[in-house]
Parts: C-alpha cells; structure tokens; sequence
C-alpha cells in the first residue's frame, strides 16, 4: 500500500536487550518483527557498553531470519574502514541482500582511551571522518563486479571482465588502498542509516545515508527536519526522493488498551532524556503514526521498545495490525532485499557505469 503522497509508510524496530547474550533471544524478537512485515531492525553498539558486537549478533540471525532488514551500529571512530566495509558486505552476502550499516562515531574521552589516544576528536570532525568511511565503504563495493565472484568460484576463470578495480582513497584521517575482499554485495550498497539529529550527523546524513533517524516530539518538528534533509542532500547532487526520513520514538506500550497520557497520542509525544517518549496504548500509536505520515512530514518510523518483548508484541500486533487493517501499511514484503522494502533502487556500479554516483 503507498501514501497519500506515493511513497509507502517504513517502519522499523529496535531490538536491544541491554542483558541478553546469547542470539536466540534476539532472533525471537527479529522473527516476531518480521511477522509484523517491518522494513528492518537495529541493534545498538558501542564501545563502552558491555554486550555482544551488534553486527556478530544479526550475522547469527540472519540464516534464521528470512526477509526483514538487519541493521546493526557500526563505529567508524578507531576502527578501519576496510574491515568495517568487508563486515557489512558480509552480512549482505549471509542475509541475501538484507543489511543495512547504521553509522555511529565515538565521542567521549573514555572510548578513546580504549585505543591508546588521549584525547576525542571534536564531533565536526568525526562526522566528517564517518562521511569519508561511508564514501570509501561505497568505492570499496564497487571495486568488484557484480557477481564477478560468483562466476569466478563456478568457473575456475577469473577474465578481464571480473578483476576488481584498484581503489586508492586518502581521507582527512586514514587512507585506505582496495580492492574489498569481499565480493559486491547482492544489494550492490547495503543500506547506509544515520542518527541525523545532531547537526553534524545531520550533514553527513544529507549527503551518504539512504535512511536518516530523526528525534522529533511534534509533526511540524519533523517536517522541518526532513526538508532540511531533502535540501541538502540535492544540493550535494543527490536526488532526495533517494533518502528516507524515519522519525525515532521510545514507546512504552505498557498501558495496554487505555488511551495516551496527555501530551501523547495525536498531541505528539513527552521529550525524555532518552528522546521523544510515546507513553499509551498500542491503537492511540497506530493514530499517531497514521496522522503524521498522513501530514507529509514524515516517510516512517523507528520504534525503540522501552520492555523489548513486551511492547514489540503489542506494537506488531496492535499498532502495524490496525495500521494493515486500515491500508496504510503492507501485510507481506513484495521484496527480498531491505532496499526493495525501503523502496530505493540498488546503486550501479560506478566502475561500471561512467559517472557513476555515491
């Protein structure tokens, strides 16, 4: 089903669980996502946090999994490029065209201790750092022709037609020298999402992300995020309708059938230390949801569950029912790569095709 304004509502979970370790935990909640036809899932990494590494996690789930997104926090700061591309590529390759990369940097002087450096870069600069790591991931996947692995494995022969193409990037901070040694993922680029909220995450966003998070306690508040958006990324010679802007909410769907506290519901929901908080039951959120992507300010939602198997239930069987019931959400994947979800078109290969873009 598409929107009033031609584009589909996206929705998408968190699936953290600050106390879960082992994967069959997490590969209950991402099954009972996927049972609700969510775009895709997150799962948050940093690291200071004691925990399993995000993006080992939903490489487990993947084979267990069968079409939704997977998309774990990867930390560009302190770590190096080719191996973080070469990870991504990975979970594309094991999800079948399912992943996504949501692009983080480390900002605090304890993290950066961690890796024997004294002090952490300001935030301009790292953001600038993730842009150029986003960049150079591109390149990188692009160094190999499509299915040139493939055809060599099968064959034996590897022709003129499948040696990848020499990348050599110099960056602000690092250089990185290719080709990958992974093979060009099934979705060509998996997909890039970034936390645009702040401003310097925000430009980054605007000109690598094909999914931008933004934290917004009103309509109008996200509207203006997202035109922002739209704006810059056509002025760094994007097309806009390629980036999404999905509005991230806390939900605390605890109060089972009840209407939202005031201040929640159709009025938006409470700002929280922890970002815009919706507080009520699972319909008053399908009708906060349904008014806001009726309004044309946003493309979707990321839901971040404040009891993980608690809320994901009630959301997926509350709030996505009503919003299927109701034909403004779709009730199977049409798709079976994230970018087909997302509705975004799978990036050719810019050594392929001359001019190719980022």
């Amino acid at each position: 089903m598409t929107s009033s304004h031609g584009r589909g509502l996206h929705l998408a979970a968190a699936v953290d669980q600050p106390s879960a370790y082992d994967a069959d935990s997490y590969v209950e909640l991402v099954r009972l996502a996927e049972s609700g036809g969510l775009d895709f899932v997150t799962l948050d990494d940093t690291f200071a946090r004691p925990g399993p590494d995000a993006l080992s996690v939903l490489s487990r789930v993947a084979p267990r999994t069968g079409r939704i997104g997977l998309v774990p926090t990867v930390t560009v700061t302190h770590t190096e490029p080719f191996h973080v591309q070469a990870a991504v590529a990975t979970l594309d390759w094991v999800s079948r065209g399912r992943a996504g990369w949501r692009i983080d940097v480390s900002t605090t002087e304890g993290e950066a201790r961690l890796f024997g450096r004294r002090h952490a870069a300001p935030a301009d600069a790292l953001w600038q750092e993730a842009g150029e790591v986003a960049q150079v991931a591109a390149e990188l996947w692009d160094s190999w022709p499509d299915e040139a692995g493939i055809r060599a494995t099968a064959t034996g022969d590897s022709g003129d037609r499948d040696r990848p193409h020499h990348v050599d990037f110099q960056g602000s901070a690092f250089s990185v020298k290719g080709p990958s040694t992974v093979p060009r993922p099934p979705q060509g680029h998996p997909v890039r999402v970034v936390d645009a909220t702040e401003g310097q995450a925000r430009r980054t966003a605007a000109r690598y992300a094909d999914v931008a998070l933004v934290r917004a306690a009103s309509s109008a508040q996200a509207g203006a995020v997202r035109s922002e958006l739209r704006a810059s990324a056509e002025k760094s010679g994007r097309d806009p309708d390629t980036l999404r802007v999905l509005v991230s909410l806390v939900v605390d769907l605890g109060d089972g059938e009840h209407a939202a506290e005031p201040g929640h519901g159709g009025g938006g929901p409470r700002q929280t230390a922890q970002g815009p908080l919706y507080r009520g039951g699972p319909v008053d959120l399908a009708e906060l949801i349904a008014a806001w992507h009726g309004d044309r300010t946003v493309d979707g939602f990321h839901l971040t569950p404040v009891e993980p198997r608690r809320d994901l239930e009630r959301l997926v069987n509350g709030t996505v029912a009503l919003l299927q019931h109701r034909g403004l959400f779709r009730t199977f994947y049409p798709g079976s790569t994230l970018r087909e979800h997302l509705g975004l078109a799978r990036p050719a290969n810019r050594y392929a095709v001359p001019g190719g873009a980022s």
